[in-house]
């Protein structure tokens, strides 16, 4: 008679820490009102580098009713652009993912501009960003 064996338990996801910030579209910089229109993620162990927005432009033209939704379009644009790097980076194309991440999160006083960067733990950078968007951006 054999003995019973148990399963192995399942191989544990391993962690990666990672990065992110809000991106905030405010209008009026002197009255520091703000809409969260993306999500910027950087995990360093697999140079992950991703951005997704949304422009909610009634929220934003609830701050200012004269905002320029089409600046803030093209500064949406160009942020997913600098993540994924190539040619559409311009400058930034030859600097490593860090080095974009760190660029795109340095604080700026303009209309689109980053939150505070934050930390945690994923084993999946993507799904990680899409949970992150869809909780603080939609």
């Amino acid at each position: 008679m054999t003995e019973p064996t148990t399963p192995a338990p399942a191989a544990a996801a391993e962690l990666h820490d990672y990065e992110y910030a809000v991106i905030r579209a405010v209008p009026r910089v002197e009255r520091g009102e703000c809409v969260n229109v993306g999500v910027l993620l950087y995990c360093r162990q697999n140079g992950h580098l991703a951005a997704r927005t949304h422009l909610d432009q009634a929220r934003l033209l609830a701050l200012d009713p004269v905002a320029d939704v089409a600046g803030v379009r093209r500064a949406l644009q160009g942020i997913e652009a600098v993540c994924a790097g190539g040619a559409a980076a311009g400058p930034a194309a030859g600097d490593s993912p860090g080095q974009r991440f760190r660029w795109l999160t340095a604080p700026r006083s303009a209309v689109v501009q980053p939150g505070p960067v934050h930390t945690g733990l994923t084993a999946d950078p993507e799904t990680e960003l899409r949970r992150l968007f869809d909780q603080l951006v939609l």
